[in-house]
């Protein structure tokens, strides 16, 4: 399965993400987190970008972020390989410093911006051991600035959230808003483990969809906009294809239908729609050995080739996935 697509159009916007590698700090001292903040004004002046939001949090970052031309990725490559070159300057250290590439999660800005700004800046609170008492004491992030306790940088820029915000005491109806806490909605879509890709309305990814990923395989776009798809979940549509249940699915069946062609589509999807380890889709299927899984995964991928029957089959399991998607 290739790597998730970015989604990127004039006047996006993201919610972006990176942590470091093994969990490592990012940010040591005061260097880090201004080195950092540097090189992310720099990246604003440079791609024309636009920073709604950040927060530096030890051993990641959260970015609110709107690109006017498109450019995420570029605009993120210089932003975490400038960042690692600097930090190993700092630190005469050598090698990569993140665990691989951002996270960026396309948000509808209407409907989910203000909860994102308030999701965000609430990060040093929201920790099981919280990092500050006062979230405005907390300095590296937007917050204070959000609230008239800090001078805002040059490259932040806040008056769009003001205006969504609709209050004309921006600095305590912001703090105010801030304050009452983060909503179900926004506390259900971070507190999966697996995130969609898109923070949104059903109208807005059904946009996506129609738009933004024209020539895609359902595979593809599923991976792109998965609301944080489970082995459950993809085990229990092909289960209800089949007429039978996930549990017997995920049974060794002894005799002769121990091949179950349920059971294979099933883990043949694990991996081709949520990219699944071998191992976990193993265990989740009561296997001894990651090995039984390839054999099976590209069985199942040989079948779908060469038998258009079958592969018509799996296709219409993928739709009913993708209903759940989208």
């Amino acid at each position: 399965m290739p790597r998730p697509l970015r989604i990127e159009y004039e006047h996006a916007f993201y919610h972006v993400m990176n942590r470091g590698r093994a969990q490592q700090f990012i940010f040591h001292d005061t260097r880090h987190y201004q080195t950092f903040l540097t090189t992310l004004g720099e990246a604003q002046q440079r791609f024309n970008c636009v920073v709604h939001a950040y927060c530096l949090m030890g051993n990641h970052y959260h970015l609110l972020i709107e690109t006017p031309e498109a450019n995420l990725g570029r605009i993120m490559r210089h932003i975490n390989g400038v960042y690692t070159q600097r930090y190993n300057r700092l630190n005469h250290t050598d090698g990569p410093l993140f665990r691989g590439r951002y996270k960026a999660i396309l948000v509808e800005q209407d409907e989910y911006l203000l909860q994102l700004s308030r999701y965000i800046h609430r990060n040093p609170i929201e920790m099981k051991t919280p990092l500050v008492e006062q979230l405005e004491d907390y300095p590296w992030s937007s917050y204070p600035a959000f609230i008239g306790k800090a001078k805002a940088v040059n490259w932040l820029t806040r008056q769009y959230t003001y205006q969504l915000l609709g209050y004309p005491h921006k600095y305590t109806h912001y703090r105010n808003f801030v304050m009452l806490g983060n909503d179900p909605d926004t506390e259900k879509f971070y507190g999966k483990d697996n995130w969609a890709a898109v923070l949104a309305t059903d109208t807005f990814k059904q946009w996506v969809y129609e738009t933004l990923l024209p020539g895609l395989s359902e595979e593809v776009k599923s991976h792109v906009l998965k609301p944080g798809l489970t082995l459950a979940d993809v085990t229990a549509a092909v289960a209800n294809y089949y007429g039978t249940t996930e549990c017997t699915l995920r049974q060794i069946i002894k005799g002769p239908d121990k091949g179950n062609e349920g059971r294979k589509v099933a883990m043949y999807l694990c991996q081709e729609i949520l990219d699944e380890r071998l191992s976990s889709i193993a265990s989740y299927f009561n296997l001894g050995h990651s090995g039984s899984v390839s054999f099976i995964t590209h069985q199942i991928r040989t079948l779908r080739l060469n038998d258009e029957t079958f592969c018509k089959k799996v296709e219409g399991i993928i739709k009913s996935i993708m209903k759940q998607v989208t």
